[in-house]
Protein backbone atom coordinates (compact mmCIF):
# COMPACT_ATOMS: atom_id res chain seq x y z
CA UNK A 1 0.00 0.00 0.00
CA UNK A 2 1.73 3.12 -1.35
CA UNK A 3 2.09 6.40 1.38
CA UNK A 4 0.72 9.62 0.31
CA UNK A 5 3.25 12.30 -0.77
CA UNK A 6 1.57 14.76 1.62
CA UNK A 7 2.05 12.08 4.66
CA UNK A 8 5.42 11.54 3.44
CA UNK A 9 6.10 15.33 3.73
CA UNK A 10 4.52 15.86 7.45
CA UNK A 11 7.10 12.72 8.77
CA UNK A 12 10.04 14.20 6.63
CA UNK A 13 9.56 17.67 8.94
CA UNK A 14 8.98 16.19 12.27
CA UNK A 15 12.07 13.76 11.96
CA UNK A 16 14.41 16.05 10.74
CA UNK A 17 13.05 18.01 14.26
CA UNK A 18 13.89 14.60 16.28
CA UNK A 19 17.02 13.93 14.99
CA UNK A 20 18.16 17.38 15.60
CA UNK A 21 17.07 17.23 19.45
CA UNK A 22 18.25 13.38 19.82
CA UNK A 23 21.45 14.94 18.07
CA UNK A 24 21.41 17.91 21.10
CA UNK A 25 21.15 15.02 23.75
CA UNK A 26 24.26 13.02 23.18
CA UNK A 27 26.40 16.10 22.26
CA UNK A 28 27.12 16.70 25.70
CA UNK A 29 28.41 13.71 26.77
CA UNK A 30 31.97 13.80 25.61
CA UNK A 31 32.04 17.34 26.31
CA UNK A 32 31.04 16.90 30.53
CA UNK A 33 34.71 16.51 31.20
CA UNK A 34 35.48 20.20 29.94
CA UNK A 35 32.14 21.17 31.32
CA UNK A 36 33.13 20.05 35.08
CA UNK A 37 36.83 21.57 34.06
CA UNK A 38 35.35 24.99 33.15
CA UNK A 39 32.69 25.26 36.42
CA UNK A 40 34.99 23.39 38.76
CA UNK A 41 32.37 20.70 39.78
CA UNK A 42 32.38 16.88 40.18
CA UNK A 43 30.58 14.76 37.98
CA UNK A 44 27.69 14.09 40.39
CA UNK A 45 27.20 17.80 39.65
CA UNK A 46 27.71 17.24 36.19
CA UNK A 47 25.87 14.34 35.93
CA UNK A 48 22.55 16.48 36.63
CA UNK A 49 22.64 17.84 32.58
CA UNK A 50 21.37 14.84 31.78
CA UNK A 51 19.47 13.88 35.16
CA UNK A 52 17.64 17.53 35.00
CA UNK A 53 16.70 16.72 31.37
CA UNK A 54 15.62 13.58 32.01
CA UNK A 55 13.64 14.66 35.08
CA UNK A 56 12.10 17.48 33.05
CA UNK A 57 10.77 14.77 30.61
CA UNK A 58 9.56 12.93 33.05
CA UNK A 59 7.46 15.64 34.18
CA UNK A 60 6.26 17.15 30.47
CA UNK A 61 5.63 13.81 28.93
CA UNK A 62 2.81 12.24 30.64
CA UNK A 63 0.84 15.55 29.70
CA UNK A 64 1.28 15.01 26.11
CA UNK A 65 -1.75 12.15 25.80
CA UNK A 66 -3.91 15.59 26.73
CA UNK A 67 -1.85 17.47 24.91
CA UNK A 68 -2.23 15.64 21.05
CA UNK A 69 -5.70 15.38 22.10
CA UNK A 70 -6.61 18.80 22.63
CA UNK A 71 -3.84 21.48 20.31
CA UNK A 72 -3.28 20.95 16.65
CA UNK A 73 -0.39 19.25 15.09
CA UNK A 74 0.79 22.51 13.85
CA UNK A 75 0.28 24.18 17.02
CA UNK A 76 2.06 21.02 19.20
CA UNK A 77 5.33 21.48 16.74
CA UNK A 78 5.77 25.08 17.05
CA UNK A 79 5.48 24.48 21.21
CA UNK A 80 8.05 22.28 20.87
CA UNK A 81 10.71 23.98 18.82
CA UNK A 82 9.88 27.50 20.39
CA UNK A 83 10.64 25.87 24.19
CA UNK A 84 13.86 23.76 22.01
CA UNK A 85 15.38 27.39 20.55
CA UNK A 86 15.09 29.64 23.95
CA UNK A 87 16.71 26.66 25.83
CA UNK A 88 19.71 26.02 23.19
CA UNK A 89 20.47 29.78 23.10
CA UNK A 90 20.03 29.90 27.04
CA UNK A 91 22.50 26.86 26.94
CA UNK A 92 24.88 28.39 24.73
CA UNK A 93 25.13 31.66 26.45
CA UNK A 94 25.53 30.18 30.26
CA UNK A 95 27.75 31.78 32.42
CA UNK A 96 27.57 29.66 35.22
CA UNK A 97 26.84 25.79 35.48
CA UNK A 98 22.46 26.48 36.59
CA UNK A 99 21.97 28.96 33.63
CA UNK A 100 23.49 25.74 31.31
CA UNK A 101 20.76 23.32 33.53
CA UNK A 102 17.85 25.94 33.23
CA UNK A 103 18.70 26.32 29.44
CA UNK A 104 19.10 22.23 29.23
CA UNK A 105 15.63 21.95 30.90
CA UNK A 106 13.62 24.42 28.36
CA UNK A 107 15.17 22.02 25.73
CA UNK A 108 13.84 18.68 27.83
CA UNK A 109 10.33 20.43 27.49
CA UNK A 110 10.54 20.53 24.02
CA UNK A 111 12.11 17.35 23.40
CA UNK A 112 9.24 15.74 25.48
CA UNK A 113 6.34 17.06 23.51
CA UNK A 114 7.82 16.38 19.92
CA UNK A 115 8.72 12.55 20.23
CA UNK A 116 5.51 11.30 21.39
CA UNK A 117 3.96 13.54 18.40
CA UNK A 118 5.91 11.91 16.00
CA UNK A 119 5.17 8.67 17.09
CA UNK A 120 1.44 9.22 17.50
CA UNK A 121 1.32 11.04 13.65
CA UNK A 122 3.16 7.99 12.38
CA UNK A 123 0.65 5.31 13.82
CA UNK A 124 -2.17 7.49 12.72
CA UNK A 125 -1.25 8.16 9.09
CA UNK A 126 0.91 4.87 8.16
CA UNK A 127 -0.97 1.75 6.70
CA UNK A 128 -0.45 -1.31 9.22
CA UNK A 129 1.34 -3.06 6.90
CA UNK A 130 3.69 -0.64 6.56
CA UNK A 131 4.57 0.20 9.97
CA UNK A 132 7.48 -1.59 10.50
CA UNK A 133 8.93 0.00 7.08
CA UNK A 134 8.55 3.19 8.20
CA UNK A 135 9.36 2.81 11.51
CA UNK A 136 12.42 1.22 10.88
CA UNK A 137 13.33 4.05 8.48
CA UNK A 138 12.60 6.85 11.61
CA UNK A 139 14.86 4.77 13.38
CA UNK A 140 17.33 5.24 11.47
CA UNK A 141 17.51 9.40 12.10
CA UNK A 142 16.72 7.47 15.88
CA UNK A 143 20.24 5.83 15.71
CA UNK A 144 22.49 7.99 13.30
CA UNK A 145 21.98 11.53 15.36
CA UNK A 146 22.71 10.16 18.59
CA UNK A 147 25.89 8.62 17.09
CA UNK A 148 27.06 11.39 15.12
CA UNK A 149 26.77 13.89 18.88
CA UNK A 150 29.74 12.50 20.47
CA UNK A 151 31.51 13.08 16.97
CA UNK A 152 30.43 16.30 16.48
CA UNK A 153 30.92 17.76 19.98
CA UNK A 154 34.57 16.01 19.66
CA UNK A 155 35.81 17.88 16.65
CA UNK A 156 34.04 21.26 17.84
CA UNK A 157 35.73 20.86 21.05
CA UNK A 158 39.03 20.55 19.26
CA UNK A 159 39.02 24.49 17.65
CA UNK A 160 36.18 25.84 20.65
CA UNK A 161 34.72 26.08 23.89
CA UNK A 162 31.86 23.56 24.63
CA UNK A 163 29.70 26.80 24.50
CA UNK A 164 29.75 26.28 20.48
CA UNK A 165 27.81 22.90 20.87
CA UNK A 166 24.33 24.89 21.21
CA UNK A 167 25.26 27.82 19.27
CA UNK A 168 25.65 25.56 16.09
CA UNK A 169 22.24 24.07 16.91
CA UNK A 170 20.42 27.53 16.57
CA UNK A 171 20.33 27.67 12.59
CA UNK A 172 19.53 24.42 12.80
CA UNK A 173 16.71 24.96 14.63
CA UNK A 174 15.63 27.91 12.47
CA UNK A 175 15.82 26.03 9.48
CA UNK A 176 13.20 22.77 11.28
CA UNK A 177 11.06 25.86 12.25
CA UNK A 178 10.60 27.26 8.78
CA UNK A 179 10.31 23.61 7.34
CA UNK A 180 7.23 23.17 10.03
CA UNK A 181 5.53 26.47 9.00
CA UNK A 182 6.13 25.54 5.50
CA UNK A 183 5.06 21.97 5.14
CA UNK A 184 3.69 20.72 8.45
CA UNK A 185 -0.51 19.56 8.22
CA UNK A 186 -2.15 19.52 10.62
CA UNK A 187 -3.35 15.36 11.45
CA UNK A 188 -6.21 14.29 13.18
CA UNK A 189 -8.75 15.90 15.48
CA UNK A 190 -8.88 17.92 18.12
CA UNK A 191 -11.19 17.82 21.67
CA UNK A 192 -11.60 20.68 24.14
CA UNK A 193 -11.12 18.60 27.06
CA UNK A 194 -10.88 20.10 30.18
CA UNK A 195 -7.82 20.36 31.79
CA UNK A 196 -7.77 18.40 35.07
CA UNK A 197 -5.44 20.51 37.19
CA UNK A 198 -4.75 18.13 39.82
CA UNK A 199 -3.84 15.25 37.36
CA UNK A 200 -1.11 17.65 36.18
CA UNK A 201 0.22 18.02 40.14
CA UNK A 202 0.31 14.24 40.99
CA UNK A 203 1.89 13.56 37.73
CA UNK A 204 5.02 16.12 38.44
CA UNK A 205 5.02 15.49 41.86
CA UNK A 206 5.21 11.56 41.28
CA UNK A 207 7.67 11.46 37.98
CA UNK A 208 9.66 14.20 39.04
CA UNK A 209 10.09 12.47 43.09
CA UNK A 210 11.29 9.15 41.67
CA UNK A 211 13.41 11.16 38.83
CA UNK A 212 15.53 12.64 41.28
CA UNK A 213 14.97 9.65 44.12
CA UNK A 214 16.48 7.32 41.18
CA UNK A 215 19.20 9.42 39.95
CA UNK A 216 20.52 9.75 43.13
CA UNK A 217 20.39 6.19 44.41
CA UNK A 218 24.52 6.59 44.61
CA UNK A 219 23.38 8.59 47.74
CA UNK A 220 20.92 6.32 49.11
CA UNK A 221 23.49 3.25 49.69
CA UNK A 222 26.45 5.34 50.49
CA UNK A 223 26.83 4.83 54.23
CA UNK A 224 28.49 8.36 54.81
CA UNK A 225 25.79 10.61 52.64
CA UNK A 226 23.81 12.92 54.10
CA UNK A 227 21.28 13.02 51.74
CA UNK A 228 19.94 9.60 52.38
CA UNK A 229 16.57 10.67 53.99
CA UNK A 230 15.96 12.95 51.82
CA UNK A 231 16.78 11.20 48.84
CA UNK A 232 14.32 8.13 50.90
CA UNK A 233 11.55 10.81 51.53
CA UNK A 234 11.78 11.58 47.70
CA UNK A 235 11.06 8.09 47.32
CA UNK A 236 8.14 7.85 49.48
CA UNK A 237 6.73 11.06 48.02
CA UNK A 238 7.11 9.61 45.07
CA UNK A 239 5.55 6.58 45.13
CA UNK A 240 2.52 7.91 46.95
CA UNK A 241 1.89 10.51 44.81
CA UNK A 242 1.71 7.83 42.02
CA UNK A 243 -0.61 6.02 43.72
CA UNK A 244 -2.93 8.91 43.98
CA UNK A 245 -2.11 9.94 40.09
CA UNK A 246 -3.54 6.35 39.46
CA UNK A 247 -6.58 6.68 41.26
CA UNK A 248 -7.23 9.76 40.06
CA UNK A 249 -6.80 8.77 35.95
CA UNK A 250 -9.42 5.68 36.85
CA UNK A 251 -11.50 8.12 38.22
CA UNK A 252 -11.24 10.40 35.48
CA UNK A 253 -11.51 7.48 32.84
CA UNK A 254 -15.46 6.87 31.82
CA UNK A 255 -15.67 11.36 31.51
CA UNK A 256 -12.68 10.83 29.10
CA UNK A 257 -10.99 13.70 31.00
CA UNK A 258 -7.82 11.50 32.17
CA UNK A 259 -4.61 13.32 31.45
CA UNK A 260 -3.46 9.84 31.13
CA UNK A 261 -5.43 6.84 30.12
CA UNK A 262 -3.70 3.98 31.81
CA UNK A 263 -5.97 1.22 29.87
CA UNK A 264 -3.39 1.37 28.06
CA UNK A 265 -1.78 -1.06 30.84
CA UNK A 266 -4.62 -3.33 30.69
CA UNK A 267 -3.00 -4.99 27.21
CA UNK A 268 -0.71 -7.84 27.25
CA UNK A 269 0.78 -7.07 23.98
CA UNK A 270 1.31 -3.59 24.93
CA UNK A 271 3.00 -3.90 28.44
CA UNK A 272 5.08 -7.14 27.89
CA UNK A 273 7.37 -5.07 24.61
CA UNK A 274 7.19 -2.29 27.15
CA UNK A 275 8.80 -3.90 30.14
CA UNK A 276 12.14 -5.19 27.53
CA UNK A 277 12.01 -1.93 26.15
CA UNK A 278 12.84 -0.38 29.81
CA UNK A 279 15.38 -2.53 30.44
CA UNK A 280 17.05 -2.17 27.40
CA UNK A 281 17.03 1.28 27.91
CA UNK A 282 18.01 1.62 31.05
CA UNK A 283 21.08 -0.54 29.80
CA UNK A 284 21.69 2.00 27.35
CA UNK A 285 21.63 5.22 28.89
CA UNK A 286 23.85 3.88 31.35
CA UNK A 287 26.50 2.35 28.80
CA UNK A 288 26.58 5.45 26.96
CA UNK A 289 27.23 7.53 29.84
CA UNK A 290 30.20 5.00 31.27
CA UNK A 291 31.83 4.45 27.89
CA UNK A 292 33.04 8.21 27.20
CA UNK A 293 33.97 8.31 30.74
CA UNK A 294 36.34 5.58 30.69
CA UNK A 295 38.01 5.89 27.12
CA UNK A 296 39.05 9.33 28.25
CA UNK A 297 39.47 8.28 31.53
CA UNK A 298 41.31 4.91 31.62
CA UNK A 299 42.85 4.99 27.92
CA UNK A 300 43.36 9.20 27.97
CA UNK A 301 41.73 9.01 24.46
CA UNK A 302 40.85 13.22 23.45
CA UNK A 303 37.04 13.78 23.20
CA UNK A 304 37.85 13.36 19.33
CA UNK A 305 39.11 10.21 19.11
CA UNK A 306 35.92 9.22 21.61
CA UNK A 307 33.34 10.47 19.13
CA UNK A 308 35.15 8.19 16.27
CA UNK A 309 35.35 5.02 18.57
CA UNK A 310 31.39 5.39 19.29
CA UNK A 311 30.73 6.58 15.60
CA UNK A 312 31.04 3.46 13.76
CA UNK A 313 28.22 1.54 16.36
CA UNK A 314 25.46 4.15 15.72
CA UNK A 315 25.91 4.80 11.92
CA UNK A 316 25.00 0.58 11.72
CA UNK A 317 22.30 0.93 14.02
CA UNK A 318 20.89 3.24 11.35
CA UNK A 319 21.80 1.36 8.36
CA UNK A 320 20.33 -1.64 9.74
CA UNK A 321 17.22 -0.14 10.46
CA UNK A 322 15.05 0.18 7.09
CA UNK A 323 16.39 -3.28 6.88
CA UNK A 324 15.13 -4.39 10.35
CA UNK A 325 11.48 -2.58 10.04
CA UNK A 326 11.10 -4.32 6.58
CA UNK A 327 11.91 -7.51 8.32
CA UNK A 328 9.49 -7.00 11.32
CA UNK A 329 6.67 -6.65 8.64
CA UNK A 330 7.30 -10.25 7.41
CA UNK A 331 8.40 -12.28 10.27
CA UNK A 332 6.83 -10.05 13.31
CA UNK A 333 8.77 -9.32 16.54
CA UNK A 334 10.50 -12.35 18.29
CA UNK A 335 13.02 -13.44 15.43
CA UNK A 336 14.25 -10.18 15.55
CA UNK A 337 14.34 -9.60 19.43
CA UNK A 338 15.44 -12.81 20.69
CA UNK A 339 18.91 -12.65 18.95
CA UNK A 340 19.22 -8.78 20.06
CA UNK A 341 19.05 -9.36 23.06
CA UNK A 342 21.33 -12.19 23.05
CA UNK A 343 24.25 -9.68 21.39
CA UNK A 344 23.25 -7.35 23.47
CA UNK A 345 24.10 -9.73 26.95
CA UNK A 346 27.48 -10.76 25.25
CA UNK A 347 28.38 -6.91 24.23
CA UNK A 348 27.50 -6.01 28.21
CA UNK A 349 29.79 -8.68 29.03
CA UNK A 350 32.74 -8.02 27.22
CA UNK A 351 32.40 -4.68 27.85
CA UNK A 352 32.99 -5.33 31.52
CA UNK A 353 36.50 -7.13 30.63
CA UNK A 354 37.50 -3.63 29.36
CA UNK A 355 40.93 -2.66 31.82
CA UNK A 356 42.87 0.10 31.28
CA UNK A 357 45.27 -1.49 28.44
CA UNK A 358 42.12 -2.65 26.58
CA UNK A 359 43.34 -1.69 22.67
CA UNK A 360 40.69 1.13 20.72
CA UNK A 361 40.03 -1.89 18.00
CA UNK A 362 38.54 -4.19 20.76
CA UNK A 363 36.56 -0.70 22.40
CA UNK A 364 35.05 -0.29 18.87
CA UNK A 365 33.94 -3.59 18.10
CA UNK A 366 32.31 -4.35 21.22
CA UNK A 367 30.73 -1.11 21.02
CA UNK A 368 29.36 -1.98 17.33
CA UNK A 369 27.80 -5.45 18.60
CA UNK A 370 26.20 -3.29 21.57
CA UNK A 371 24.49 -0.84 18.22
CA UNK A 372 23.61 -3.60 16.46
CA UNK A 373 21.80 -5.27 19.32
CA UNK A 374 19.81 -2.00 19.39
CA UNK A 375 19.31 -2.11 16.24
CA UNK A 376 17.51 -5.16 16.50
CA UNK A 377 15.58 -4.71 19.41
CA UNK A 378 14.16 -1.22 19.69
CA UNK A 379 11.77 -0.63 16.47
CA UNK A 380 10.42 -4.16 16.94
CA UNK A 381 9.51 -3.23 20.58
CA UNK A 382 7.83 0.41 19.99
CA UNK A 383 6.09 -0.91 16.91
CA UNK A 384 4.45 -3.76 18.81
CA UNK A 385 4.03 -1.88 21.92
CA UNK A 386 1.72 0.71 19.61
CA UNK A 387 0.34 -1.58 17.82
CA UNK A 388 -1.24 -3.34 20.27
CA UNK A 389 -3.53 -0.42 21.00
CA UNK A 390 -6.70 1.40 19.42
CA UNK A 391 -6.17 3.99 17.57
CA UNK A 392 -7.95 6.28 20.23
CA UNK A 393 -4.84 5.51 22.26
CA UNK A 394 -1.87 6.03 20.66
CA UNK A 395 -1.42 9.36 22.34
CA UNK A 396 -1.68 7.79 25.33
CA UNK A 397 0.27 4.57 24.42
CA UNK A 398 2.97 7.37 23.56
CA UNK A 399 3.27 9.53 26.82
CA UNK A 400 3.29 6.04 28.83
CA UNK A 401 6.04 4.60 26.75
CA UNK A 402 8.10 7.75 26.92
CA UNK A 403 7.36 8.50 30.84
CA UNK A 404 8.71 5.04 31.28
CA UNK A 405 11.27 5.31 29.20
CA UNK A 406 12.67 7.97 31.43
CA UNK A 407 12.59 6.57 34.78
CA UNK A 408 14.33 3.80 33.03
CA UNK A 409 16.67 5.88 31.89
CA UNK A 410 17.26 7.62 35.30
CA UNK A 411 17.38 4.34 37.07
CA UNK A 412 19.73 2.54 34.07
CA UNK A 413 21.98 5.75 34.34
CA UNK A 414 22.37 6.42 38.02
CA UNK A 415 22.62 2.52 38.76
CA UNK A 416 25.47 2.26 36.56
CA UNK A 417 27.24 5.66 37.78
CA UNK A 418 27.11 4.59 41.37
CA UNK A 419 28.94 1.47 40.76
CA UNK A 420 31.39 3.53 38.46
CA UNK A 421 31.73 5.47 41.66
CA UNK A 422 32.20 2.64 44.32
CA UNK A 423 34.32 0.50 41.74
CA UNK A 424 36.84 2.98 41.52
CA UNK A 425 37.20 4.77 44.99
CA UNK A 426 37.54 0.58 45.64
CA UNK A 427 40.53 0.64 43.48
CA UNK A 428 41.75 3.93 44.58
CA UNK A 429 41.73 3.15 48.28
CA UNK A 430 44.15 0.08 47.74
CA UNK A 431 46.34 1.92 45.80
CA UNK A 432 45.21 1.70 42.14
CA UNK A 433 46.09 4.38 39.52
CA UNK A 434 43.16 6.77 38.64
CA UNK A 435 43.35 4.84 35.22
CA UNK A 436 43.22 1.48 36.94
CA UNK A 437 40.46 2.41 39.01
CA UNK A 438 38.47 4.20 36.58
CA UNK A 439 38.75 0.54 34.35
CA UNK A 440 38.09 -1.52 37.62
CA UNK A 441 34.66 0.70 38.36
CA UNK A 442 33.58 0.43 34.64
CA UNK A 443 33.73 -3.75 35.10
CA UNK A 444 31.56 -3.29 38.02
CA UNK A 445 29.23 -0.92 36.23
CA UNK A 446 28.66 -3.36 32.41
CA UNK A 447 28.31 -5.83 35.26
CA UNK A 448 25.01 -4.31 36.52
CA UNK A 449 24.34 -3.83 32.42
CA UNK A 450 24.35 -6.93 31.69
CA UNK A 451 21.79 -7.91 34.29
CA UNK A 452 19.62 -5.31 32.90
CA UNK A 453 19.91 -6.87 29.41
CA UNK A 454 19.30 -10.72 31.12
CA UNK A 455 16.04 -9.51 32.08
CA UNK A 456 15.54 -8.00 29.08
CA UNK A 457 16.36 -11.32 27.30
CA UNK A 458 13.85 -13.50 29.54
CA UNK A 459 11.20 -11.11 28.52
CA UNK A 460 11.82 -10.94 24.56
CA UNK A 461 10.48 -14.87 24.68
CA UNK A 462 7.11 -13.69 25.73
CA UNK A 463 6.88 -10.97 23.11
CA UNK A 464 4.38 -11.70 20.38
CA UNK A 465 3.12 -10.70 17.17
CA UNK A 466 0.11 -8.42 17.15
CA UNK A 467 -2.33 -9.13 14.14
CA UNK A 468 -3.20 -6.30 11.65
CA UNK A 469 -6.76 -5.30 13.33
CA UNK A 470 -6.15 -6.78 16.87
CA UNK A 471 -5.89 -3.78 17.96
CA UNK A 472 -9.25 -2.40 17.12
CA UNK A 473 -10.62 -3.75 20.32
CA UNK A 474 -9.43 -1.95 22.53
CA UNK A 475 -10.59 -1.83 26.26
CA UNK A 476 -13.68 -0.78 27.23
CA UNK A 477 -14.76 2.29 28.67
Amino acid sequence: MKIPGSVIVVLVVLVFAVMMMFLNETILSVALPAIMADFGIEPEEAQWLTTGFMLTMAIVIPTTGYVLQRWSTRTIFLMALFSFLLGTVVAASAPVFGVLLAGRVLQAAGTALIMPLLMTVAMTVVPAQRRGAVMGTISIVMAVAPALGPTVSGLILEAYSWHWLFWVMVPLVAIVLVCGLIFLRNIGETSRTPLDVLSVLLSAVAFGSLIYALSSLGELFDPQSTARGRVLALAVVGVAALVAFVLRQRALIPSGRALLDLRVFALRDFIIPVSVLLMVFGALLGAVTILPLYLQTSLDFSERTTGLILLPGGLLNGLLSPFVGRIFDRVGPRPLLVPGAMMLVGSLVAMSTLTEHSGLLAVMIMHVCFSVSLGLSITPLMTTALGALPATLYGHGSASLNTLQQLAGAMGTALLIMMLGRGTKTALADGATMQAATAHGTHWAFLLGTAFAVVALLLSLLVRRVPVGHREAGPAH
